[in-house]
């Protein structure tokens, strides 16, 4: 099973707890396995990388989708680390081709996941994006190309 995954930045400490729960809930229920459990991801800070290290645990592959060669230079810099480790876990890394981290470049990033996908998991409160390529504009994405979306947003969940 190839899961595209797209979710919100900046979530609080106990949103990311409830989410990540629920993430791996998610995943449990679809089997596991390296070549079972396929998650594709950007890995940017926030859900991404709560989805990135709980495919990893569940023992399924990892494929990074990286929108631009700035990609990593907008993410937070206390963040880089953790970047950086789940990128080494990679089984298989997309560069686009863009040089800067835009709006435009992380659709575009969007765009790929669920093109390969069977099934887009969204960690999303259900507002609309704050911008353009936001989870509201990837879910919608999925939407019109038929590919089930499955909505994480815990009871108690809560965004700056």
């Amino acid at each position: 099973m190839k899961l595209a995954f797209t979710g919100h930045r900046g979530l609080p400490e106990a949103t990311e707890r409830l989410v990540d729960a629920d993430i791996r809930a998610a995943l449990a229920e679809r089997g596991g396995g390296k070549d079972e459990l396929v998650g594709h991801s950007c890995i940017a800070d926030g859900a991404d990388a709560l989805f990135a290290q709980a495919i990893l645990d569940a023992g399924g592959s990892l494929v990074v989708v990286v929108p631009a060669a700035k990609y990593r230079d907008g993410l937070p810099e206390s963040y880089h680390p953790t970047y950086d480790a789940l990128l080494s876990r990679a089984e298989q890394v997309i560069q686009l081709d863009h040089t800067e981290s835009t709006s435009a470049s992380h659709m575009h990033a969007s765009l790929r996941m669920i093109e390969d996908a069977d099934e887009l998991l969204a960690v999303w409160d259900g507002q609309p994006a704050r911008g353009y390529g936001g989870t509201a504009d990837v879910v919608h994405a999925a939407n019109e190309r038929g590919i089930p979306v499955t909505v994480i947003w815990p009871p108690g969940a809560e965004r700056d």
